[in-house]
């Protein structure tokens, strides 16, 4: 299976702009949702699982609107993010499909599982559910990435970048060259800031202390498909007594640790992060 950037790339059009996702595979769908960060994408997430799920899957990477590869619209990130899920699937005719999301894209099925119970079969989320209860907040991931949104550095990007994964081997000249010619570009960059920058924390505080509604943990209750957490043991982004809530309120949750791992969990466990998610989609 020649499961490679080129092959799989392909764009469709909705009523807000093109959205492009990678697809690959045969048998029953599953859309992959990427994470937030300096530099991401959906490829950059789950590009090297792609061939593994595509043995068993008819899989879809989606990327997000306003990450520097499907066309920007106006709105938080996360929230456009939920939308375009829905557009997506409508787009090509997906009536309903498991989800598999890292980290911002763990939050986006969620959103998408309680709005949309029928759309959203079954649930995988890497790290970024729920809220902190022991650590402290923003975490020590999250202050770094408000630290490039505010001031834009390789040097900040480095620190970011240590700071996901629990082997600092995985930290190479070529990931930061990557992902500093990324994060630069213009939507990645007003993606970034709207999401983590000290302005935008501080709009969204006073928002939220002025609304009704209710955060959408408080919420996780609602979320009726069965739901698997995988989780690194390290994460520094999302610390490990995140899950809790979810844990506790998601009816049908279970949540998968791994060691010496960080909150990349697809690339420094991929093998345990395939396997076992794998597996849970297939029961």
């Amino acid at each position: 299976m020649d499961v490679t950037y080129e092959n799989t790339l392909k764009t469709v059009r909705t009523d807000k702009g093109v959205l492009r996702y990678h697809e690959a595979g045969d048998g029953p769908p599953v859309i992959l949702l990427h994470g937030s960060g300096i530099g991401v994408n959906g490829w950059r997430n789950f590009g090297g699982n792609l061939a593994a799920f595509a043995k068993h899957f008819h899989c879809y990477i989606l990327e997000f609107p306003g990450f520097g590869a499907s066309d920007p619209v106006p709105g938080h990130p996360v929230l456009t993010a939920v939308d375009s899920v829905l557009r997506f699937m409508d787009a090509l005719g997906i009536e309903s499909a498991p989800l598999v999301g890292n980290s911002m894209g763990g939050v986006v099925g969620v959103m998408a599982a309680i709005a949309h119970p029928a759309r959203v079969d079954k649930l995988v989320a890497i790290g970024g559910v729920g809220t902190n209860i022991f650590s402290p907040g923003p975490s020590e991931g999250t202050r770094l990435l408000r630290e490039f949104a505010d001031n834009p550095s390789r040097e900040a990007l480095v620190r970011w970048l240590n700071c996901m994964v629990f082997d600092p081997k995985l930290v190479t000249e070529d990931l930061i060259e990557e992902r500093w010619r990324a994060a630069i570009q213009p939507d990645a960059l007003q993606t970034l800031q709207a999401m983590y920058g000290s302005k935008a924390a501080a709009l969204q505080e006073q928002a939220q202390a002025q609304s009704n509604t209710p955060p959408y943990w408080s919420m996780l209750h609602k979320v009726q498909c069965p739901t698997l957490m995988v989780w690194g043991k390290d994460d520094r982004q999302c610390p490990l007594d995140m899950a809790q809530v979810p844990l506790r309120l998601i009816p049908s949750a279970e949540l998968h640790v791994l060691s010496k791992c960080g909150h990349w969990v697809f690339v420094e466990a991929k093998d345990a992060f395939e396997r076992t998610s794998i597996e849970f989609l297939q029961r």
